[in-house]
């Protein structure tokens, strides 16, 4: 008997749902993922992550081929006295999602986080490697990830870290601005990780839902959790000299250059949630599987760069 799951993998253009449309990742997947099927967006004004119900209603009512969760709640130091609402969003949605997966067949992607190993380790951290989050986002974040586990056999959670995107707010654009009003910037320096383009966080889901469309069989070997960032290492500081340093060099006008930014420690600049001082995560099994390629942080980096450049100049 065929199932609605293999209904769904012979399908040649697969319908895809993604939520947290109006996030800077929410974006890149919207624009990425045309490529593979048709794409049906939703952001806060069309669901309610905070009721599972409305998402269950969503997927049944859309039964999609996969659906790829952008959406979180991501304020990492307002989740430490906004309990409720992070688990809701990090762990109940997720779950709802899983469950609403299964009953119609579909492929669940989902994005979690660096937060939720506690940093200590010293070298990259690989999927294996237990989980221990020190902040309330970093705990929700792995509640959602073993609900999905749970609920649904056909899932693939990519953890990465310190993601930036020429759209949203992040650190990358927050440096540029601060760099052209002040004129001294401190910058932790004692916190490792790198930087993660959204639109490489949507290419490699375009590439896993392509594969499973193309072989039936893909994630009886391939389900699972994996670490997605780009290759290399750097700090907080670090990144913010090579955005400063490049937007420099392509005509941006700044108050603080990229040799006068100054090191700061963790301690220096003290905040409500604890932030892992190792983020680093090793990307060998993402690297093994066919036609996921990873560049170095910095040309990867690249593109967004030229866009925020782009944007300052015209400011």
């Amino acid at each position: 008997m065929e199932t609605s799951a293999s209904k769904h993998r012979d399908s040649s253009t697969p319908l895809i749902l993604v939520t947290g449309k109006d996030g800077q990742l929410g974006f890149e997947l919207t624009r990425s993922l045309q490529s593979v099927g048709s794409v049906v967006a939703v952001g806060r004004r069309e669901l309610d992550l905070s009721s599972p119900d409305a998402i269950s209603a969503l997927v049944d009512r859309t039964r999609p081929n996969f659906i790829v969760n952008a959406a979180a709640y991501t304020a990492v130091d307002k989740a430490e006295s906004d309990v409720e609402l992070c688990f809701a969003v990090n762990e109940a949605a997720p779950r709802a999602m899983a469950q609403a997966a299964k009953r119609c067949g579909a492929t669940l992607l989902h994005f979690s986080t660096d937060y939720v190993f506690d940093g200590k380790e010293a070298r990259p951290y690989r999927e294996t490697d237990e989980c221990n989050p020190q902040s309330v986002y970093g705990s929700s974040k792995l509640a959602g990830e073993r609900a999905i586990a749970d609920a649904l056999s056909e899932h693939v959670i990519f953890r990465t870290s310190w993601v930036v995107g020429a759209f949203g707010g992040n650190f990358a654009k927050t440096m540029i601005r601060l760099a052209r009003e002040r004129d001294e910037l401190r910058v932790v320096a004692d916190q490792w990780g790198v930087p993660t383009p959204a639109y490489l966080l949507a290419d490699v889901a375009a590439t896993i839902i392509r594969a499973v469309g193309a072989d039936p069989v893909f994630l009886s070997s391939h389900a699972g959790t994996y670490h997605l960032a780009p290759q290399g290492e750097t700090t907080w500081h670090g990144y913010a000299q090579h955005v400063l340093r490049r937007v420099a060099d392509l005509g941006v006008q700044l108050k603080t250059h990229a040799d006068a930014v100054k090191p700061i420690t963790t301690e220096q600049f003290p905040t409500p949630a604890k932030r892992p001082a190792n983020s680093r995560l090793d990307t060998s099994k993402l690297r093994g599987v066919s036609g996921i390629a990873l560049p170095q942080w910095q040309e990867s980096l690249e593109p967004i760069v030229r866009l925020l450049a782009l944007q300052s100049s015209g400011q």
